[in-house]
């Protein structure tokens, strides 16, 4: 059954509460620069996330390790000049929180200061909780990120569905508690199966993003360059790509440099 839309002219924290309190979806992408956020915050989008996966998809490093804090400024601060509506989450990137609560803050102070973001995301549950805590008594919105966490890939060894077995899945959802408990705002779900996902949605009161988790939860995110086609090399099983922009771009590409070749472009009436 399809839910009225509240307008919202800014999207807020606050509001993502609301949209799950009347059960209306929410919708988030990633973008890193301004061009792209202007486009997907213009088409109505919910919440952009300036993800630390443009460490894979704009550097082409192979994790989202190798990505700075500058780095991340940068990114987020050219999407914060892009939109007018949209909530715009950063995640803080790896080595910029996990190991003290002090360097935690001071990573986040500078990205909700030299960006102009909205919030910052984390990923982890119960062993970041002090960095969480200390954020959060700076005023500054959180969004949590259990399943799969990609800054861990060399701890889990494998992009592989997460919390299957039990152990693991009563952890996610103590740690999902946990998050709600501390203060985050939301919630992102990565990777998990759908049941388990649903449930942690049903169990908390934040909204629960999630990426191959399933349609049980309050929301869906995806990378802009993965649902557009840009990048034809990754296909995981929860990705619907809306476009072939990688075949329309090379096509499109191809054909300017056969125009230039053969002198056809400019023609008479490109020119001065």
């Amino acid at each position: 059954m399809s839910v009225a839309k509240k307008d919202y002219k800014r999207v807020t924290t606050k509001s993502l509460i609301e949209m799950k309190a009347n059960g209306e979806k929410i919708a988030m992408l990633t973008a890193y620069d301004y061009t792209m956020a202007k486009i997907v915050d213009s088409a109505g989008i919910d919440v952009i996330l300036v993800g630390d996966s443009a460490s894979n998809v704009m550097a082409g490093h192979e994790t989202t390790l190798p990505i700075t804090l500058d780095q991340m400024i940068y990114h987020a601060s050219s999407v914060v000049r892009a939109i007018e509506r949209a909530l715009v989450v950063v995640d803080l990137p790896f080595g910029s929180y996990q190991s003290d609560p002090k360097e935690a803050l001071r990573s986040s102070i500078r990205i909700m200061k030299e960006s102009g973001g909205h919030a910052v995301k984390l990923e982890g549950g119960k062993e970041i909780k002090d960095s969480i805590k200390k954020i959060l008594n700076a005023g500054i919105p959180v969004m949590g990120h259990l399943g799969l966490t990609p800054q861990s890939i060399y701890k889990f060894g494998t992009y592989t569905v997460r919390a299957k077995e039990d152990e693991e899945a009563d952890k996610l959802m103590d740690d999902a508690k946990l998050l709600e408990s501390l203060g985050c705002f939301a919630l992102v779900l990565e990777k998990i199966p759908a049941h388990l996902a649903e449930k942690v949605a049903k169990s908390i009161s934040i909204p629960v993003i999630g990426i191959g988790a399933g349609g049980g939860v309050d929301g869906q995110v995806l990378v802009i360059h993965d649902m557009l086609g840009m990048n034809n090399e990754f296909s995981p099983r929860f990705l619907r790509r809306y476009m072939d922009l990688y075949d329309g771009m090379k096509t499109a590409i191809g054909q300017y440099v056969t125009d230039v070749k053969s002198a056809d472009f400019p023609n008479a009436h490109e020119q001065y």
